[in-house]
């Protein structure tokens, strides 16, 4: 099951073209920031092909001060299409390429004895930055995977007692192989409860695939993004501005309980051994509202909720082990739950 709905149903993100998503501010007139915004995806699509939704949706993530969880086949352009985000943003990004010898202090950062000032001096690890790119992150053991955990639940590192907080805005994009599980420590309930959103990159169709043999063939090189031609259309100034816009989204009483449903009904799902946290349940409204906010609107419906659901619900619960057997996916039971529980109107 894909991460949303498609077609041309109300609510869908992914696949409906940039320009109908453009729509006015509250007041009738265009909005600029939120046109800058949309534009951004417009500029990706310059060195990513067929990864609209997985776009859309890292926008989203940002929009809510969230981090994404990104899985894919090795090839499918995790990595570019996060350093064209942050190009299009002019944010700044890192990547760190999780390994078995990983510490924590390669991530975070240590402290570093100064001979010239007979002291230590702090030297920041690569967490400092706008965009992380934690790259195969279920490949570092428990240990090194914790030391995230404060920087994408608190924003800030502590080293030595010191606290010493992240820039503004910062996100971390983890990515996981789902198809080479030896040699992987998978990420604790506790840490996968505190990503935004999980994001599928599937492989592309036949006619995206063509276009990315079409563009290399051309000379791409996707380590020269501005040779790619793409441009910094919006910044921190602007998606500061949208956050604003987004936490002023109205969501209605019986939207809430919607949501709140929704999520009740993942704890007594006879295939899940673990169902949605309350925090789930913020996530959802929070990543509702700021789909609902890039599509023109000031306020939430139940659309915008069945949109984000999947990709903010799957990897906060767990299947029981009889029905990963049975070859159960999570997807296909939070779509049975999205199918029952009844739609405030």
């Amino acid at each position: 099951m894909s991460d949303q709905p498609t077609g041309d149903a109300p609510g869908t993100y992914g696949d409906a073209p940039v320009t109908t998503l453009a729509g006015p501010s509250a007041h009738g007139a265009p909005d600029p920031v939120r046109q800058a915004l949309l534009d951004v995806r417009h500029e990706v699509a310059k060195a990513v092909v067929g990864q609209e939704s997985t776009v859309t949706g890292m926008l989203i993530a940002l929009l809510s001060r969230g981090h994404v969880l990104l899985e894919g086949v090795p090839g499918v352009a995790k990595t570019l299409l996060v350093r064209a985000l942050s190009a299009a943003l002019s944010l700044d990004t890192k990547r760190v390429q999780f390994t078995p010898d990983l510490m924590p202090g390669d991530v975070t950062g240590s402290l570093v004895y100064d001979a010239a000032n007979s002291d230590f001096s702090f030297r920041e690890g690569p967490v400092f930055t706008n965009m992380l790119l934690a790259d195969e992150i279920n490949r570092t053991p428990p240990k090194t995977q914790a030391s995230l955990l404060e920087a994408v639940e608190e924003r800030q590192v502590s080293v030595d007692g010191v606290s010493r907080p992240l820039p503004v805005p910062f996100m971390v994009a983890a990515t996981q192989n789902p198809v080479e599980y030896e040699g992987t420590y998978p990420l604790p309930e506790a840490q996968l409860d505190r990503f935004l959103l999980k994001l599928t990159m599937p492989l592309p169709d036949r006619a995206a695939e063509i276009e990315v043999i079409r563009r290399h063939a051309a000379g791409f090189d996707p380590r020269d993004l501005a040779a790619a031609g793409i441009r910094p259309v919006a910044g921190a100034d602007e998606l500061e501005r949208a956050r604003r816009a987004v936490a002023d989204v109205a969501v209605a009483p019986e939207v809430m309980g919607y949501i709140v449903d929704l999520v009740r009904a993942t704890r007594s799902a006879p295939s899940f051994q673990l169902g949605v946290s309350p925090r789930g349940a913020t996530a959802l409204m929070n990543a509702s509202r700021a789909w609902a906010w890039l599509s023109g609107r000031d306020f939430v419906t139940p659309d915008d909720v069945k949109a984000l659901a999947l990709p903010c619900l799957r990897h906060r619960v767990a299947l029981r082990p009889e029905a990963l057997m049975d070859g159960v996916q999570a997807d296909d039971v939070l779509g049975s739950i999205l199918t029952s529980v009844p739609v405030p109107r």
